[in-house]
């Protein structure tokens, strides 16, 4: 058996992890290698690549006589090494354990989420902060942003590290290879010791169920055989013989390899190699090296992080040199300059990832498939193609016996998808369960009944051959086969061997007293052969040519659908000569074996997976071609492609059987399904694999692990997404070379489940439908937070840009940014993660890998475009407001932010002073400055000068100077325009805005308007008949940045009620928000979350303070609602044409589909 030809039954092969599977490539090309060599070194060439040969599996101990071989090792086969040689070999060459692959250090790892792009740039932010710092030690801002940007990059940092450490189980690797006892010759004794204790030259013996605890040279042995499978891939039990059968030691049947299972006999060896030495340890430390393939999510951050980073950085040095240019100070500049990098990468966004990776996986385990590598969910989602092996996966991974046949007819047996049709009281199906019973050597595995007598029958291990098992677990359920041998012991028989291809076994005749019954299973056509006559419901018949061509009929039908037939005989044997002292000689049969009488057949098949077909229908209509690849009989694998919906539609072959006409006349466009033998795949050119590939419907079948590497390859040329599946060695380079790579759970060593990058639990192929809908769950889910996220980027950038290109106050602050996105925004990006699958997930096409990325242009524009700018709107709206409401209007914040008229950015000593005249037609404005800031107001008489006077120069604060002398001070209230603070005139009575005229009781209003107000004369008026004559004073400077302080905090709040919207709106790609509701619990506290945390930051002192924000009015929350309203009807508006373009594929809707469906 080839390592493609692959047994399909029985007892269950143990499911190989990734590094077992490369294990067995390099053991496949290790031994053709060698095979090369050698026949160089027979034909006096050069051997090639000789000196890149692996000398550890250059092995002489299998070639030498016995006699030289224990010279050699100064060992005896009869009484092994003496205790003292085991210690002094113990000593040097170590214990027989292999040495555990690397593991990377967990510092390593938290240090390695320090160095991911994002974190890089805000490092580097962070330094350059603390140089801002250092040139200006007054300005203690880049102080607090610098540690601040260093704080976010740690929590996050953990906070990853945290995730993905709790996601990764820690086990021992390998431990399961090495048995902890073994049989050992010692001092001339028979002792148990510790395997690990063995070393070169000890003798053990081995029994059937024991691992081969090292390398040995076999020595003496009784029908021995070992499951290679986790080296070679061959699960078809291979024999082992004291002779060496081939100069290759890959080859030879006289060495038995370390972590390979003896399934039956006995043997006794020498120890030749152990631990790392010996072929599995060497192999698995080429494996271990190896390279894994860079999964779709893991390209897709990565162009994520490129496309941000290119805008962070572009945006920070454009506005650098605008502001250069505008001769900004270098310090402001650079720091202006962080700020929008800052801005623009979403701090907390690989954190959100990797906290959606995690939730996904806990959730993808409950449906019975184990994430090991995280970012391998959303491979699994974005697959195209599934290359799925057939046993284990598609199949029960068990040979079950699906019919029987007797008395000329064929009847079905239970199994999950069908019910029993035979008749257990029919004469004939007694004498077959009979035979069946008892001319068997296969048993339960005594340990496991021990373990677990409950067990049910189909998981029950056996001790035995695959056909045996299933014929086993067939009768069990109809009686206990035990108790039958026991009452019908064997009196001897003939073992099958591969030249008779029959067994038979003789009992005592449960129907003639004291007459024996000899029984023959074996291959039909072998088993016809010895027969003259066949059993009926109405007794034995002759068996001529109509009785045997029915019977062969019958195998033909069976054969047809891939089902491995056994054909039953009997005879009675008489006594004399037959007695119960007779002697049977099985190596020279002294006992009839023909004129037999033909009982009935028995196939066996492995039946597929109950739920396997409407699994593959589901994979087909997302859009996913499931491909088979087995190293099965076409046959077979057609027959199991067919009842699991591989195939659908005939083959080239079933048209042409049909039609009475040749493969070659068949027309090619009709044929949907294909089935592909391995012989043929040699052949194929890139055209031929392009025509192969077309068919919807493929079968790989008889496939070497060479030609499933070369299937893998040719559908990625193909640009399609690959999984493979399987539980095999002859898996190994297809699931090498695949974007991912799923192993089995349930029969799988330790080693398997955790090398894998995905384990199906209850190895099933339905599970992987559910991992396909979950990865593409959480490729919607992350570009839903993805969206989410990004949106608040435009409202965070603009006052960044604002503040540097027209210079009006800076409406958010670097350290306000930093709480959006990692604080109010954290929780409703994360409870996107949790959002359940819209109705369309598997019924629409997987995504195209090249065009649809996880972040692409259509995301962008919805995101900065379109949502960004409906909430940079809402944020500067809002801005505005606050400012009006406090005193100063629109018009007068561009500039205000230059060196020379905002006094927030002034010493304290300076105020800003602006006086505003509307004159005829349009409003006029001046701005001046003088020294310093005034005392309190003391009742007393103060003149009042013109606008215009004061609009020519600078007034200078001293005693002597007339035009100060002559200002009024008006204290107004907060809310009036332009702002001012309230005064106590000489009554004690609060006036706003107010000049006075002399000797009179009208007031009148700065901007002209007799307010009726009478008051007591407290000021001359210069020029009274010019209108709008008055003056006054703006906030000093702490009351200044006390407005801007409120400002800002009022564009954060718009951020976060904008970003209400947004959360609900990314809640869907396409359906309406009212089909997919609100039952994300997660995101509905997020909501709330958000929203407290933003009251807390507003109002709690300590916290305000230190944020540099302060308590809102009630009504500066209300502004930002109207553009949170609009941004929901917009949405919902565009997905309802979208919606309407999907159905007609034409008009606006079509072109809105094309070009804002992210």
């Amino acid at each position: 058996m080839t390592l493609g030809e692959l047994d399909t039954g029985g007892q269950q092969p143990r499911k190989l992890s990734h590094n077992e599977l490369e294990m067995a490539r390099q053991y496949s090309e290790t031994k053709e290698r060698v095979n090369d060599a050698l026949e160089a070194k027979h034909a006096g060439r050069d051997a090639p690549n000789a000196d890149d040969l692996k000398k550890e599996l250059e092995m002489w101990e299998h070639r030498v006589p016995l006699e030289e071989l224990c010279k050699k090792l100064n060992t005896t086969v009869e009484a092994g090494l003496s205790s003292p040689e085991h210690k002094a070999r113990l000593e040097r060459d170590g214990p027989n354990v292999l040495t555990p692959p690397k593991v990377t250090p967990w510092y390593l790892k938290l240090l390695a989420q320090y160095l991911n792009f994002f974190a890089i740039l805000l490092q580097i932010a962070g330094v350059l902060c603390f140089v801002g710092y250092a040139l200006n030690p007054s300005s203690q801002d880049n102080l607090y942003l610098g540690v601040v940007l260093f704080v976010v990059v740690s929590i996050t940092a953990v906070f990853s590290f945290l995730q993905e450490y709790k996601s990764e189980k820690t086990m021992e690797k390998f431990k399961n290879f090495l048995p902890p006892q073994t049989l050992v010759k010692r001092d001339g004794k028979v002792i148990q010791a510790e395997a690990s204790t063995l070393v070169v030259g000890d003798v053990i013996e081995v029994n059937l169920g024991d691992k081969i605890p090292a390398d040995i040279r076999v020595v003496e042995a009784s029908k021995f055989k070992v499951d290679n499978s986790s080296l070679t891939g061959e699960s078809e039990p291979q024999s082992r013989i004291p002779d060496c059968t081939d100069e290759n030691p890959l080859e030879t049947k006289n060495l038995a390899f370390f972590g390979t299972s003896a399934v039956d006999g006995t043997a006794t060896g020498i120890v030749v190699s152990t631990g790392d030495r010996t072929v599995f340890g060497r192999i698995a430390g080429l494996a271990a090296g190896s390279s894994t393939e860079v999964t779709t999510l893991q390209r897709e951050i990565h162009h994520f992080i490129i496309i941000i980073s290119a805008i962070a950085i572009t945006l920070g040095v454009v506005f650098f040199i605008i502001g250069f240019v505008k001769g900004t100070p270098p310090i402001n500049n650079l720091v202006f300059c962080i700020g929008i990098i800052v801005a623009n990468v979403p701090e907390g966004l690989l954190a959100t990832v990797t906290v959606s990776l995690t939730s996904t996986a806990r959730r993808m385990a409950s449906r019975n498939v184990l994430v090991k590598k995280l970012e391998s969910v959303e491979t699994l989602g974005s697959t195209t193609t599934i290359c799925s092996d057939k046993t284990g996966t598609l199949t029960q991974n068990r040979m079950t016996i699906v019919h029987v046949s007797y008395d000329q007819e064929i009847f079905t047996a239970r199994t999950a998808t069908t019910d029993a049709t035979y008749d257990m009281n029919h004469p004939c199906m007694k004498a077959l369960f009979f035979a069946a019973c008892n001319c068997a050597k296969a048993v339960f595995d005594p340990k496991d009944m021990e373990d677990f007598p409950n067990k049910p029958i189909d998981e029950r291990k056996v001790n035995g051959d695959a056909s045996e098992a299933g014929i086993l677990k067939f009768c069990a359920k109809i009686e206990d086969v035990m108790a039958i041998r026991a009452a019908n012991p064997n009196a001897g028989g003939i073992p099958f061997n591969s030249t008779n291809k029959f067994m038979v076994t003789v009992h005592k005749d449960p129907n003639n007293p004291g007459f024996k019954r000899m029984i023959m299973k074996g291959a039909p056509e072998r088993v016809l052969e010895k027969c003259t006559k066949l059993m009926t419901a109405r007794g034995l018949k002759d068996l001529g040519p109509v009785e045997l061509e029915a019977i062969n009929t019958n195998l033909a039908t069976l054969m047809n659908n891939g089902e491995r037939v056994l054909g039953f005989a009997q005879v009675a044997l008489p006594n004399p000569p037959y007695g119960d002292d007779f002697q049977f000689d099985g190596d020279n049969p002294d006992f009839p074996l023909d004129d037999l009488t033909f009982i009935g057949l028995m196939a066996l098949l492995d039946p597929p997976r109950e739920s396997v077909p409407h699994a593959v229908k589901t994979c087909q209509t997302a859009g996913i071609q499931v491909i088979m690849v087995t190293g099965d009989h076409p046959a077979t694998a057609k027959s199991i492609a067919k009842q699991v919906n591989i195939i659908r539609d005939p083959t080239a072959e079933d048209i042409a059987r049909e039609r009475g006409i040749s493969v070659d006349e068949v027309d090619r466009s009709e044929v949907k399904a294909i089935v592909v033998p391995g012989s043929q795949i040699k052949d194929l050119e890139q055209d031929d694999w392009d025509r192969v590939l077309a068919h919807e419907q493929i079968v790989f079948a008889r496939t070497s692990p060479q030609q499933k590497l070369v299937i893998v390859e040719n559908c990625q040329r193909l640009d399609k997404i690959v999984a493979v599946t399987g539980d095999g060695v002859n898996d190994s380079p297809a699931l090498k070379k695949a974007n991912i790579g799923v192993a089995m759970g349930i029969a799988g060593s330790d080693v398997s489940k955790e090398a894998a990058d995905m384990i199906l639990l209850d190895d099933n192929f339905s599970s992987i439908v559910s991992g396909v809908e979950e990865g593409r769950l959480i490729f919607d889910n992350l570009k839903k937070s993805i969206a989410y996220t990004l949106s608040s980027n435009i409202p965070e950038i603009t006052p960044f840009l604002t503040f540097i290109v027209i210079s009006i106050p800076q409406p958010l602050t670097t350290i306000l940014i930093l709480l959006i996105d990692l604080g109010t925004d954290m929780l409703p990006a994360i409870s996107l993660a949790y959002e359940r699958a819209e109705s369309d997930i598997m019924l629409r096409p997987p995504r195209d890998a090249k065009r649809d990325h996880l972040v692409n242009e259509r995301l962008i524009s919805f995101s900065y475009f379109q949502i960004g700018v409906f909430q940079a709107v809402a944020g500067f709206f809002t801005y505005f407001v606050v400012f009006n409401d406090y005193g100063m209007a629109p018009s007068l914040l561009p500039q205000a932010d230059a060196q020379s008229y905002f006094a927030a950015i002034q010493p304290k000593d300076e105020r800003w002073l602006v006086t505003r005249r509307d004159g005829v037609g349009k409003p006029s404005y001046s701005r001046s400055w003088y020294d310093t800031e005034v005392g309190d107001f003391t009742d007393r008489m103060i003149d009042v000068v013109n606008f215009q006077d004061l609009s020519k120069k600078p007034v200078n604060g001293t005693t002597g100077n007339s035009e100060f002398r002559k200002m009024v001070k008006i204290i107004g209230q907060t809310y009036q325009i332009p702002p001012c603070e309230a005064f106590r005139c000489g009554r004690g009575r609060v006036n706003d805005f107010t000049c006075f005229e002399p000797n009179s009781t009208t007031t009148i209003d700065l901007f002209g308007i007799n307010t009726g107000e009478p008051n007591t004369q407290v000021v001359d008026v210069i020029n009274r008949t010019e209108p709008n004559q008055g003056c006054f004073e703006l906030w000093s400077h702490s009351q200044q940045r006390e407005v801007l302080r409120r400002s800002q905090g009022a564009f954060f709040v718009s951020i976060i009620i904008v970003q209400w919207a947004d959360l609900v709106i990314c809640k869907t790609r396409i359906l309406s928000i009212f089909n997919q509701g609100m039952r994300n619990w997660v995101l509905n506290i997020g909501l709330v979350e958000e929203t407290l945390l933003a009251i807390v930051l507003s109002y709690v002192p300590p916290i305000s303070n230190g944020l540099k924000t302060a308590p809102l009015r009630f009504v500066h929350w209300l502004p930002a609602l109207p553009f949170s309203l609009m941004i929901l009807l917009y949405d919902e508006l565009r997905k309802a044409i979208m919606r309407r373009g999907l159905k007609t594929g034409k008009g606006f809707g079509a072109w809105l589909y094309r070009f804002t469906y992210w």
